[in-house]
């Protein structure tokens, strides 16, 4: 592949290769835009099946960053890692300690957490070369612990703003949600939704998962399959991605599009699918952004108050992507990446004055 033609097409800044023999480290860390502040991305472990697929997925997910950090309202920019391994057998405590090492000697240029493949203890491996690292466990001060709940919050929010948007009322009271998938967040998200009066449809393959929303929220339970033909307000995916569909879109009665699953959109022809039919879509990667806003709080030592503020500030993200998409007469998911480009180019155009003793985000915590 010509990497530096890949790094010009969404105008990358840093692509680094590491690499330790002795603990068969292989890392790529791709750095996209450091317009808002330093890059804040995961660190993914993955049994890739070739170098160019491991830098292209880099690429990809460092970009996507870029994007949801923006549209969190955080000031950092997008990076990404990806670890090529398989990480039930090749991980060591040398490995992350030496990855650790190569973030520290980008002087905080970019910044890592926990992604697929990774967990928290990987994250305090690396945490004892570098401050560059968010996710740590409980344990260590300034750490903000399971994100799932926070997460689950965002999406809460996110959904009321929905609602606002399709029915001129945000109040979920009476909405029937359908809810497809019942992993952490999912279910901190039916508490808060069951809390204010929604009627839940849920599923999902692992049968106790289920068993435990019905018997804690009154839920009707249907089969996976099922759950496209629900007769609902609001469709929330909340387990893998692309399940917004050819076969699916046609099945939906709902007037709303929203969940906490990465890349619900199958294609972004599906989106456009959606907006054509005016159902309305909040597009996953501004409603899910709870997770990287918690551990984005981190930087200033960690206030879990401070955190769910920010995090309520997805409600009026997505309101302004509403906005967006109707001045703009597009898609919502165009719109998301249009605001997003927006703040970055309005910072990108601000007058930046020389400092000698320029301030430093991580600079409380030293």
């Amino acid at each position: 592949m010509d990497i530096f033609k890949e790094m010009e097409l969404y105008d990358y800044e840093e692509l680094v290769f590491c690499q330790d023999k002795n603990s068969g480290l292989k890392a790529i860390i791709a750095i996209h835009d450091t317009t808002l502040g330093p890059a804040l991305g995961g660190t993914r472990m993955w049994t890739y099946a070739s170098e160019e697929e491991a830098i292209i997925d880099a690429l990809r997910l460092a970009r996507g960053m870029t994007y949801k950090n923006a549209a969190a309202g955080l000031n950092l920019g997008g990076g990404k890692t990806v670890i090529i391994g398989d990480p039930r057998k090749d991980k060591n405590p040398e490995m992350f300690r030496a990855f650790g090492r190569y973030i520290q000697g980008l002087n905080g240029r970019y910044i890592t957490a926990e992604d697929v493949g990774t967990t928290e203890e990987d994250m305090d491996l690396i945490h004892m070369e570098t401050d560059f690292v968010t996710g740590i466990s409980a344990e260590s001060a300034g750490s903000s612990g399971n994100p799932s709940p926070v997460t689950a919050y965002g999406v809460y929010k996110g959904m009321k703003a929905a609602a606002l948007e399709a029915y001129g009322n945000d109040s979920l009271e009476g909405k029937t949600v359908a809810v497809q998938g019942i992993g952490n967040v999912a279910y901190a998200l039916c508490e808060y939704l069951h809390k204010e009066g929604a009627k839940l449809v849920v599923t999902d393959i692992n049968k106790a998962a289920v068993e435990r929303a019905v018997e804690a929220f009154g839920a009707k339970a249907v089969d996976p399959d099922d759950i496209y033909d629900v007769d609902c307000d609001i469709y929330a995916p909340c387990a893998l991605g692309a399940t917004v569909n050819d076969d699916t879109i046609p099945r939906l009665k709902a007037k709303i599009v929203a969940g906490s699953a990465n890349n619900q959109l199958k294609s972004t022809e599906h989106g456009d699918i959606l907006y054509e039919k005016g159902i309305v879509y909040a597009p996953d990667y501004v409603i899910n952004a709870g997770g990287v806003i918690n551990v984005a709080d981190e930087l200033s030592g960690y206030n879990r108050n401070r955190a769910m503020k920010k995090v309520e500030t997805i409600y009026d993200s997505l309101v302004k992507v509403f906005e967006i998409s109707k001045r703009d007469n597009i898609p919502t998911y165009l719109a998301a990446d249009r605001m997003a480009e927006e703040r970055i180019e309005s910072v990108r155009r601000s007058r930046n004055q020389f400092l000698l003793n320029e301030h430093h985000v991580l600079s409380r915590r030293k």
